[in-house]
């Protein structure tokens, strides 16, 4: 889990991020205090800056991207892939 903190422009990237949202996202713990640092993460939901999203890493954030063709190298490896309306502890 995470939440959404801003946002990234970068105008020269590789291929597969071409046309893609990039969020930077703060890692949360189930109270929902930071548990790691802040990364980038492409997103794939639409989510916005203030909202805690799920996040995925490795092959299955590569996989979350539908637009990049099968034969093409996708260098996602953190990708948003829902929004959290709400969560509880214990």
């Amino acid at each position: 889990m995470a939440k959404v903190v801003g946002s990234v422009v970068s105008t020269q990237k590789d291929k597969s991020l071409i046309g893609r949202k990039l969020m930077i996202v703060q890692p949360v713990d189930a109270d929902g205090q930071a548990s790691r640092a802040q990364e980038v993460a492409a997103d794939t939901v639409g989510a916005g800056v203030g909202e805690y999203v799920l996040l995925v890493r490795g092959a299955g954030a590569r996989r979350a991207n539908h637009d990049v063709e099968k034969n093409e190298r996708d260098v996602v490896d953190c990708a948003i892939v829902g929004i959290i309306d709400q969560f509880q502890t214990g």
